[in-house]
Order: structure tokens, then sequence, then C-alpha cells
């Protein structure tokens, strides 16, 4: 009971990282659906596409009044995505049985997979934020439509799969690939996330039961957040934050590989 009421406090955290970051929803998500509200991770990843998608659109609103947001790449790197999203929840991720395999007494499982997939995520996207890298320059002015749809589609199959926003691949892509700056992709990034995620959602609502009393109590929580965040966004220096979040989604990787392999639930 104690862990159920950490996690509706925890859950401002969602919509914090949202509206200072752009991204990063998922990664507070998935551990408070799984470890702290004690939710499979399968139900889990379909419960932070809602979350972070609904999230997401309430951090959006705000960003595209300051001129933040750039729908037409919105659309174009969201549409590849929200294709591969619903499939993949539709069709590929119902279809991946409980036990993949078996050596001895080890089982490698649906649950190990997705969560392991989402833990290295989170350890390799915490290596650029540690080195505190300032913000990312394009490097070409054009706008590389090809590079953007299948960045999109990869980023919706990594989405639809472990039911992560992206938001910590969305931003560079967004930056190299059509030379908008920091602030603008990051905005849009938050616009991309919630279509994304939102679509991603709907494989499973059309698949599963959902509690909806929770999820949308969780989600006002989390909108909470997401504007708490889009006010310290404009306060607070983003090197220091970025580089403070990477130290913090390093250790949560690891402990989530530790937790799914050594320690085993």
């Amino acid at each position: 009971m104690y862990l159920e009421y950490f996690g509706y406090v925890a859950s401002i955290l969602i919509g914090l990282l949202l509206g200072l970051l752009g991204g990063g929803g998922s990664i507070m998500s998935i551990p408070i659906l799984v470890y702290l509200f004690q939710i499979d991770a399968v139900t889990a990843s379909a419960y932070s596409l809602f979350i972070v998608g609904t999230t997401s659109f309430a951090g959006a609103v705000p960003k595209y009044r300051d001129h933040l947001v750039n729908i037409r790449t919105g659309f174009l790197f969201g549409i590849p995505s929200i294709v591969t999203i619903f499939i993949t929840r539709k069709f590929i991720v119902p279809a991946i049985p409980d036990v993949l395999f078996q050596s001895g007494e080890f089982f490698f499982t649906k649950r190990l997979l997705l969560l392991g997939i989402f833990a290295i995520l989170m350890v390799l996207a915490s290596v650029p934020m540690i080195k505190g890298r300032r913000d990312i320059q394009p490097r070409r002015k054009e706008f590389q439509t090809q590079l953007i749809i299948i960045e999109g589609a990869l980023i919706g199959f990594l989405t639809g799969l472990v039911g992560a926003g992206g938001g910590f691949l969305i931003i560079p892509a967004l930056v190299l690939l059509t030379g908008l700056p920091m602030k603008t992709a990051a905005g849009t990034s938050l616009f991309i996330i919630a279509i994304n995620s939102l679509t991603g959602f709907l494989g499973d609502a059309l698949n599963s039961k959902m509690d909806w009393q929770f999820l949308l109590t969780i989600t006002a929580i989390a909108i909470v957040g997401v504007h708490i965040g889009n006010v310290l966004s404009r306060k607070i220096p983003g090197i220091k934050l970025k580089k403070a979040f990477g130290w913090f989604t390093l250790a949560m990787g690891c402990w989530i590989l530790i937790r799914e392999t050594i320690l085993k639930p």
C-alpha cells in the first residue's frame, strides 16, 4: 500500500521530465508502474503509452503557443512511426510467447525481453547526457525527408515494443536531419511523442481491458508535472539538468537489469 502512495507522488516526475527535457517520461513511468504499482510489464508498457502520450500533448500546447512546435516536421516524422507502432502493439507484442526459451533453471521471459530492452535503451541514452554535451548543432541545413521517415519508423517500432516515447532519440534526430533549433526540436518531440504513444495505446485498447480510473488519475498527476517542468525549463540551465538526469537514468537502467536477471522477481 505504501508503495502505491509513493507511486502516485512519483508520477508527477513523469510530466516534470517531459516539460523540462522534451522527453524522458517513459523512463519514469514504466519503473513506477512495474515496481511501485506491481503491474505486469506488458500492461505497464501500454499504460505508459497513454500516460506519456496524453501528458506530452498537454506539454506540447504551451510549446506550440511559444512557436516551438514544427507541425509539418512532426507529422512527417510521426506518420511512419504511427504505422509501425500500431502494427507492433496490435500484432507483434501479443504474439511474443510468455517464455521465449529455457536453459536449465533460467527462463527468458517476455517480461525480461521488454524490460531488458528498455533498460539497455536507458543506459545508452544516459551516456551523452552524462558527458554533458551542449545542445546538438545541425550538421547540414537541408531537410532529409527519407532519413526522417526511416528514423520515424525505427523509433515507432521501439516505442511500440517497450512503451517508451523515444524522446532521447527523436530530439537529436530532428536537430541533425531537419536543422531545427534545439528548443524547437524539444517542443516538436513532445508533439511526436503524443501522437506516437496514443496511437500505440490504441493497439492495446483494442486487445485488452483498461483500468481507466487508474490511468486517468496517474495522467492527471503527470500533467501537473509537465506544466511545472515547462515553467522550470525557462529557469534551469539545460546542461546541468541533463547531466544529473543522465546519472539517474544510468542508475535506473542498471538497477532494472540487475532486478530482472540476478534478483529475479
